[in-house]
């Protein structure tokens, strides 16, 4: 539908305005969407586990924020402990090795310009997910819901007609909002969603928003349902006084250096034994260590985390943190690439063990609550490549008190370990990202589409000379009505050649004013030609010009 007004600079502000007040209306859709499945999906968790629990004959302490019991470990079935390696070869069947866990899917799909699973593989990893964390395999609650985000953004493009641009915007928003429902952290987890994109210090500043609106409306809508209790009980008010932020940093650098240990020690395995019939095979061999080390009595081998950090931040734990964090840095090392852990509860609380067993053993100087918080920041900065939300969310969890401490620490982390991480799917800068190779390249200099030089080959030629470049035949788009051909700034790699008027085809002169009716003849390969195409939030292309004179007639 066309716009009544009359096409000036200032219809297409307003017009700009309207846009934006779209996405925050459907960001705000996608959170209570998300809202909504986040909590029915975790009555399914919860009936999952306690099945699982059933069988194995153990359940891993649950987390108080969650409503789980505290203590509630058991004695693990030595023939239910059979069924950890049946679980993990299907949970590797139902997630190739190409694809990565559920957090890289979604990085991986939008530096690829939104082109994320379909609905059944989305189903597949959704199902995968709720079996690794039912058999307690080191797949966090973190990753089923993240799956059920990517889901839900899905679903909601399906009943809504969104462009291409919007449609990875809310993808993003709705990850954003189902990691803040699990982690009790909505405003931490926007801005997770937003830094963990890149292995450089780097952020989406045009997604931040979306995300944080997502995260609080569906926050609103399951603590509605569930309650708003924290994620996890602290004894009292943490603090670090001004002495014991040099202790503080002294414990965040070692476990930045064990964390940069095991995203070297990930990289050993080759990506050929990641895929097909080897993937299967080490994903066997990943559940019967996992049944081995609980049959040796180190049942602590078992769960997602996040209730051992609530262990280790209640101060249950002392020096033997140190052999429940080298099992589950080993379990890390080994499933990290058959996307069994990674994720940001199980990263959280290894880190934080790490943290409590140094302190102990070290003597240092910190209350272990404290210690627990400051290593899953620095091995959540090095892990993911998040600092800034690594210490939000580890001061959303212990209270802003915290925030020198845990701030100077995730800084430190990322300074030492520069673009370790374990998130495969993240790229260097924006300029490595193939979404802002094609829709934010350098623009051209206001009249770029100036008219050929006499000495250049005309536009047929030119397209005959390099076969990845062809003509296209594309209606005006609205927000460029009453313009000037001159002053368009034009993605490099595209070029207008002239403009259809009334069947007459007219030389793109840069004082050519544009009119409504117009249609664009330019100049691009296909890839340069879809990514203006979501840029303008046009349809995509209905006809390609032939690359001969004849094709403009």
């Amino acid at each position: 539908m066309r716009s009544p007004l009359p096409p000036t600079p200032l219809t297409r502000t307003l017009l700009s305005r309207i846009e934006t007040g779209r996405l925050v209306l459907y960001s705000l859709v996608a959170g209570g969407l998300v809202g909504l499945l986040g909590s029915g999906w975790r009555y399914v968790l919860d009936w999952s586990v306690t099945q699982a629990a059933s069988l194995i004959g153990y359940r891993p302490p649950g987390v108080a924020g969650e409503g789980g019991l505290l203590m509630a470990f058991g004695d693990a079935a030595p023939w239910g402990l059979l069924l950890l390696p049946l679980a993990a070869v299907l949970y590797a069947w139902l997630i190739p090795g190409e694809r990565g866990d559920p957090l890289d899917q979604v990085v991986a799909g939008y530096h690829a310009r939104g082109e994320w699973p379909g609905p059944l593989v989305q189903l597949q990893t959704l199902l995968a997910t709720l079996v690794g964390h039912a058999a307690q395999l080191l797949v966090g609650r973190d990753s089923t819901f993240t799956a059920l985000g990517s889901l839900s953004a899905l679903l909601l493009g399906r009943l809504s007609r969104l462009d291409a641009v919007t449609r990875r915007t809310l993808t993003l928003a709705s990850v954003a909002a189902a990691l803040g429902l699990v982690l009790h952290a909505p405003l931490a987890s926007a801005v997770l969603m937003t830094e963990t994109l890149y292995r450089r210090f780097e952020f989406e500043f045009e997604l931040l928003m979306p995300c944080v609106l997502a995260s609080v409306c569906a926050a609103a809508v399951y603590g509605l349902l569930w309650g708003f209790d924290p994620l996890f009980a602290l004894p009292g008010t943490l603090s670090v006084s001004a002495g014991q932020l040099l202790v503080s940093l002294l414990l965040a650098g070692i476990v930045t250096g064990v964390a940069w240990l095991l995203t070297q020690v990930v990289r050993v395995l080759p990506a050929s034994l990641t895929v097909g019939w080897p993937r299967l095979l080490l994903a066997g061999g990943f559940g019967l260590l996992t049944a081995a080390l609980a049959l040796r009595g180190t049942p602590a081998v078992l769960g997602s985390g996040s209730g051992w950090l609530q262990l280790a931040l209640s101060g249950f734990l002392g020096p033997e943190a140190s052999g429940m964090a080298a099992w589950r840095w080993l379990l890390m090392a080994l499933g990290a690439r058959l996307a069994f852990g990674g994720g940001v509860l199980v990263s959280a609380s290894t880190g934080g063990l790490l943290g409590v067993a140094l302190t102990s053993l070290l003597g240092l100087n910190l209350d272990l609550p404290v210690a627990a918080l400051v290593g899953a920041a620095a091995f959540l900065s090095v892990t993911l490549n998040a600092p800034v939300a690594a210490a939000l969310l580890t001061v959303t969890w212990g209270g802003e008190t915290l925030l020198p401490a845990v701030l100077a620490a995730s800084g430190l982390a990322h300074a030492l370990s520069g673009e370790a991480s374990l998130v495969a799917a993240q790229v260097r800068d924006r300029g490595a990202s193939r979404i802002h190779s094609v829709l934010i390249s350098p623009l051209a200099r206001p009249g770029a589409a100036r008219a050929p030089e006499p000495d250049q080959k005309p536009a047929a030629s030119r397209a005959s000379a390099d076969p990845a470049r062809q003509l296209y035949r594309e209606p005006l788009p609205r927000s460029w009505q009453g313009a000037r051909a001159g002053i368009l700034s034009l993605p490099a790699g595209l070029e207008l050649m002239g403009v259809v008027r009334q069947g007459q085809v007219l030389l793109a002169r840069p004082e050519l004013p544009l009119q409504p009716g117009d249609e664009l003849l330019l100049l691009a390969s296909p890839a340069v030609h879809a990514g203006w195409l979501d840029t303008m939030r046009l349809p995509e292309q209905r006809q390609t010009l032939a690359e001969t004179p004849q094709a403009l007639r």
